[in-house]
């Protein structure tokens, strides 16, 4: 029992403590934002501060058809490990980028997701969230079928045993 209070206390400690400020600008949809770099800064000093530590793997899996990346966070400290994943499609074509820089913008995006359910960092209001399109939904056109299609496919992954 007070092994798992040391580890719960260790992580809840880095939760409140831990500051990610959305440091980076997106000049064209002009918002603010923090990216994978910017909570890894944030949480290293509370990883040597607390007797823990964070690893972060990549696989890739299929769903729906679709390949995704499937991001691992793992919080381990004396008394165990907390892990929680999250999963970014690469687009079929990104404009100006190669393969693996693709990926490697699919790799960064899981990672970070995985890391805020990790912290409870929360990015209600970033503008590549669900809440944020929501809101803004008046004003974009309307998706097309195939990514409706895509996230169906996604949000039916996350409700039968996918882990977000």
């Amino acid at each position: 029992m007070e092994e798992q209070k040391q580890k719960t206390s260790a992580l809840q400690a880095i939760r409140s403590e831990l500051k990610a400020p959305k440091s980076q600008y997106n000049k064209f949809g002009k918002y603010n934002y923090r990216n994978l770099d910017d909570i890894l800064s944030a949480v290293k000093p509370l990883l040597t501060k607390y007797p823990c530590k964070l690893d972060l793997t990549d696989s890739v899996v299929e769903i729906g058809g679709w390949h995704y990346i499937e991001a691992t966070a793992t919080f381990t400290d004396v008394t165990g490990q907390t892990v929680s994943k999250a999963y970014a499609r690469e687009p079929e074509v990104k404009k100006g980028m190669d393969a693996p820089q693709i990926t490697g913008t699919a790799s960064s995006y899981a990672r970070k997701y995985a890391l805020n359910a990790l912290f409870l960092i929360d990015d209600t209001y970033d503008a590549d969230t669900n809440e944020y399109q929501q809101a803004n939904q008046q004003n974009q056109p309307q998706q097309n079928n195939q990514y409706q299609y895509q996230n169906q496919q996604y949000q039916q992954y996350n409700q039968y045993g996918g882990n977000y």
